[in-house]
C-alpha cells in the first residue's frame, strides 16, 4: 500500500488497525467514489473495476461500516423489541416470530428485557431512538405512549405488542385475553369446580386485569365467585411461592381449583403441590395456566392452558411495523384457544 491506515480501536486494550474505504481505494488505484459504487451501485463500474476492488476488500479485510451508512442516511435497517421477560418462553417464541419474518423483510431485530420494570422498559426505548431503528415493537409494562408519541414525531413508529392498543395513533397485535379468561373459568366450572382462585400480578399489567376480569365475567354468570391471590411477577418462582400459600391453609378452605396467569406460575404451583403431597392434581386443586408454552405439555402432570399463537404475534407485529400499506391504527386481535390436557381433566 502507499498510505498507512487512517483509523483503529481498542478491544480490551489493544489497538487494532481498521481498514477504511479510502485504504481500499488507494490500494486499488481507484477513487474513493468508484469503491462507493462498487459497494453500492456495481451497475455503473466496470466489470474489471468490480473485480479489482472486490479483491483489494477480501485481501485487506475491509468490512463495510453499515450502520454508520444507515445513519447517514437517517434511516436503519433494524427494529426494537421490547417485551415484558425474556425468560417467558412464550416471549422467546415472540421473539422468534419477529426475528423470521423481519429477516425475510431485511432487517435486524435488537431485543430488549423489561423484566416487568417500567423504568427499563423507558431506558430501552431512549436507546433504540437514540439509534435511530426503522420502529419499535413494544410489550409495555402500563403505559408507555407518551415517549412512543414522541418517537413516532421524530419518524419512528411503533406497534404494541401482546397489547391492545386503544389508542388510534398505533397498531397493535394481541389475543383477546378476557375471552381467553373467560375460556379458562369456563373449562373450570365444566369439570364441577366452584371454588376457583386466580394467581397472577401485577394487576398493573394489562394482560393480567384482562385475563382475570374474563374469568370473574364468566364465573359470575354460574354464580361463582374468584378469589384473587396476587403475586408480584409472572415467574416459576413465584408460583410456587403462591401454591405454598394456599397449601398453608386447611383442605377445607383451599380453592377446588386455580386459574394461573401464565404457564409459569402453572407450573411452580405443580412443582410445588406435587413435591409436598398435600394436594393431588386434579382431585383435589384442578390447574389451568396461560400461553401454551412447550414446558406444558411436558409436565410430570401435563399442564392445561390457554393457548395463543405466540409466534405469530412476532411476525403480526413486523408487518404491522413496516407495512408501508397498511393503516397505523390497524388492530389485530387473535382469538385464544383451550388446550385441555391432565391438570383438568385426569388421566
Amino acid at each position: 500500500m502507499t498510505d498507512s491506515f487512517h483509523s483503529a480501536v481498542c478491544v480490551g486494550g489493544r489497538w487494532f488497525d481498521v481498514v477504511s474505504v479510502r485504504d481500499v481505494a488507494i490500494d486499488a488505484q481507484v477513487s474513493v467514489g468508484t469503491v462507493s459504487n462498487v459497494l453500492n451501485r456495481p451497475e455503473k463500474v466496470a466489470p474489471e473495476t468490480v473485480a479489482k476492488v472486490h479483491e483489494t476488500i477480501a485481501r485487506l479485510g475491509f468490512v463495510r461500516n453499515d450502520a454508520a451508512r444507515q445513519l447517514r442516511a437517517g434511516r436503519s435497517k433494524s427494529i426494537g423489541l421490547v417485551v415484558l421477560d425474556i425468560r417467558n418462553p412464550f416471549f422467546a417464541e415472540v421473539v422468534r416470530g419477529a426475528e423470521e419474518r423481519a429477516a425475510e423483510l431485511g432487517y435486524s431485530v435488537l431485543v430488549a428485557n423489561s423484566d416487568e420494570k417500567q423504568e427499563r422498559e423507558s431506558t430501552h426505548l431512549a436507546l433504540f431512538e437514540e439509534q435511530r431503528v426503522a420502529g419499535v415493537l413494544v410489550t409495555p409494562v402500563e403505559e408507555a405512549l407518551p415517549r412512543l408519541v414522541r418517537m413516532r414525531d421524530h419518524g419512528i413508529p411503533a406497534v404494541l405488542v401482546d397489547r391492545e392498543s386503544q389508542d388510534s395513533r398505533f397498531a397493535s397485535v394481541a389475543v383477546d385475553d378476557i375471552m381467553g379468561g373467560r375460556i379458562a373459568a369456563q373449562h373450570l366450572l365444566e369439570q364441577g369446580r366452584r371454588r376457583i382462585a386466580f394467581v397472577g400480578g401485577p394487576v398493573t399489567l394489562r394482560q393480567v386485569s384482562d385475563r382475570l376480569r374474563g374469568a370473574q365475567d364468566a364465573a359470575a354468570e354460574s354464580g361463582v365467585g374468584i378469589e384473587f391471590v396476587a403475586t408480584d411477577a409472572l415467574s416459576v418462582d413465584e408460583g410456587r411461592k403462591a401454591g405454598e400459600r394456599l397449601l398453608a391453609r386447611s383442605a377445607a378452605d383451599r380453592p377446588d381449583a386455580v386459574f394461573a396467569a401464565n404457564d409459569l406460575l402453572a407450573l411452580g404451583m405443580l412443582q410445588s403441590l406435587v413435591m409436598t403431597g398435600h394436594a393431588r392434581v386434579p382431585e383435589d386443586i384442578a390447574l389451568i395456566g396461560y400461553d401454551d408454552i412447550d414446558y406444558a405439555a411436558a409436565a410430570v402432570i401435563p399442564l392445561s392452558s390457554v393457548r395463543q399463537p405466540a409466534g405469530l404475534i412476532g411476525s403480526t407485529g413486523v408487518d404491522l411495523l413496516l407495512g408501508a400499506e397498511r393503516p397505523a391504527d390497524q388492530h389485530v386481535l387473535f382469538e385464544p384457544e383451550l388446550v385441555a390436557r391432565a391438570s383438568t381433566l385426569g388421566v
